[in-house]
């Protein structure tokens, strides 16, 4: 199984991890149980990573990963590199973006009592503040790594060029960001900053948000959650126009012995060393499915023929409504 560094010189953790936002209702509605047994099923595929943050679910992630602790005894938590993250808040009854050290720390240490640990492995801020220079923030982050309540700190969604002011402060050891076939923006500088200063790329939602996998999220389903449903990719006619555009691309997928999920999955592993990915279900077998996909090691002619199937700019409609745009750095 692929292993990757979280940092130039950071722990080595697996390529594939899980991203605990399906661990909340944000796809669909799931429980403890069906969280934990997503757990079961990674450990015994030797998945190391864990990604949540305080507000998947307000809490309710963070905790379901402290329950399986709890219920597997307190060796199994040194087994795992569990990631979180901050910032995201409300005030005026309005989404905000908290950068400040204080808010920071209340917020780590109320997700360490959630995880029942007493550190995190790394620790990110969630969306940045422009309103606090990011030189400042990483200090903050590094304060919260001296005290030990993490060993390694991040940024989600930040552009290339906010990347390199914060490592005059502080060594970043990754950075979070939408990359997968259907969103490659990354590939216009992040891809590349993060290699040049030595910090990880943890790409998220690596499978489209489904439209990459065999059994994309129905219309009717993406039209009654609160997110997909205002994603400009899951509203007509870009909805269908989507499904049919990646027909080619299941086909290639079959044709390799691979579910498409899994293909998604080994081509965004095949974009660099310093690539990990952090994809979401809430079911066991679409886990099997990626775990196919960290399995397959592409060759370059492998590569070319992913992306001969769905050639740059295929997918229909933004990533982001215009009201999801706000926090995420927009740099190309």
């Amino acid at each position: 199984m692929k292993t990757r560094k979280i940092g130039r010189n950071g722990p080595e953790v697996s390529a594939l991890g899980i991203g605990a936002m399906s661990f909340s209702n944000f796809y669909g509605e799931t429980d403890e149980a069906r969280s934990h047994a997503i757990l079961d099923v990674a450990r015994e595929a030797g998945v190391t990573h864990i990604d949540t943050a305080n507000v998947y679910g307000m809490g309710a992630s963070e905790a379901a990963i402290g329950t399986y602790f709890a219920k597997h005894g307190a060796g199994l938590r040194d087994g795992f590199h569990i990631a979180t993250k901050a910032a995201i808040t409300r005030r005026d009854g309005k989404r905000f973006y908290d950068n400040t050290l204080e808010h920071l720390e209340t917020e780590l240490d109320q997700s360490l009592a959630r995880l029942g640990t007493d550190h995190v492995d790394l620790f990110y801020v969630h969306r940045r503040n422009p309103d606090i220079p990011i030189e400042e923030v990483a200090g903050f982050l590094g304060q919260l790594k001296a005290k030990g309540k993490t060993l390694g700190i991040g940024f989600s969604e930040i552009a290339p060029t906010s990347l390199r002011r914060a490592v005059t402060e502080h060594r970043v050891d990754a950075v979070q960001s939408e990359y997968s076939l259907s969103t490659r923006a990354p590939e216009l500088g992040l891809v590349q900053a993060c290699a040049e200063l030595g910090a990880a790329l943890v790409a998220f939602s690596p499978v489209g948000r489904s439209l990459l996998t065999d059994d994309p999220i129905p219309l009717e389903r993406a039209s009654s959650l609160p997110w997909l449903g205002t994603n400009p990719r899951f509203q007509e006619p870009n909805y269908s126009a989507n499904l049919e555009a990646v027909k080619p691309f299941r086909a290639l997928a079959t044709d390799m012995g691979l579910p498409a999920a899994g293909l998604a999955i080994a081509w965004v592993l095949a974009q660099g060393d310093h690539v990990t990915t952090i994809p979401g279900t809430r079911s066991v077998a679409h886990f099997m499915e990626l775990v196919a996909g960290w399995q397959r090691v592409l060759t370059p002619d492998e590569v070319k023929a992913v992306e001969e199937a769905l050639p740059l700019g295929w997918a229909h409609g933004d990533r982001y409504s215009e009201d999801q745009w706000v926090g995420p750095e927009r740099y190309c």
